[in-house]
């Protein structure tokens, strides 16, 4: 089982082909370029260097949402587009959960913060053997660390929310915490492609034709075009 690994959600671009047994590569990037200048070279690249055509890939495993809508719209095109030409099929897995799944083993609550804009984060709460204790979800910030300090257990924070929370979740947080180190605080192919073959073996999986990404929430033109035609109503 060869599952090729696509990740777009958020500023990071990553990569990946995993295996059963091994993550077999993986491509990360995280510098200030677009998803469709990076995604595809990066991933001629890697199958280039591993030796496997694309062709041999069993299914495609792709970042579902939430995230960046243009990113997400990347992923999600170039991971339909692959699926129907090789008539295989594609791992949605949800963005927050991927994320968490980079500290999968330890015992504290992992909470993935990503940056939402206007003080909102997609986040979720993940506890022992990532079991989901509160999903993903687009909320203010201070929602999800009334949720934590109700919890009452030690927490992880990590994803790109981090920079961008920390002076907040420092001032209000009222349980042992700390930060994932960097090389686990972001999205990652190998996490996802990890994360994609349990979704296989548990039967969830969908047709390229099927495939949608999962916004949470309306992008800001579609909000805009709501308040707009409110405005009018009135």
């Amino acid at each position: 089982m060869k599952i090729l690994v696509l990740e777009s959600s958020g500023l990071v671009a990553s990569v990946a082909v995993v295996t059963e047994e091994k993550l077999i590569g993986e491509y990360t990037t995280n510098f200030k370029k677009t998803h469709s200048q990076t995604l595809l070279p990066m991933m001629d690249t890697l199958l280039k260097m591993i030796g496997i055509p694309v062709q041999e890939m069993d299914a495609i495993a792709v970042s579902g949402g939430p995230g960046s809508f243009t990113g997400l719209r990347i992923g999600s095109a170039t991971a339909k587009g692959l699926g129907l030409a090789l008539s295989i099929p594609i791992i949605s897995v949800p963005t927050v959960d991927a994320i968490a799944y980079n500290l999968c083993g330890t015992d504290a609550v992992v909470c993935p913060l990503m940056d939402a804009r206007r003080n909102q984060t997609y986040t979720g709460l993940y506890g022992d053997q990532m079991k989901c204790i509160s999903g993903q979800k687009a909320v203010m910030l201070g929602e999800i660390i009334d949720e934590i300090n109700q919890l009452g257990r030690k927490v992880i924070f990590l994803g790109d929310g981090v920079p961008v929370f920390k002076p907040y979740i420092e001032e209000h947080i009222q349980v042992p915490h700390s930060y994932a180190p960097i090389h686990l605080s972001q999205q990652r192919a190998g996490a996802l492609g990890a994360l994609a073959l349990q979704y296989y073996h548990e039967g969830k999986y969908e047709s390229a034709a099927e495939h949608q990404p999962d916004y949470l929430r309306l992008s800001q033109a579609e909000r805009e075009l709501a308040a707009k035609k409110g405005q009018e109503k009135a």
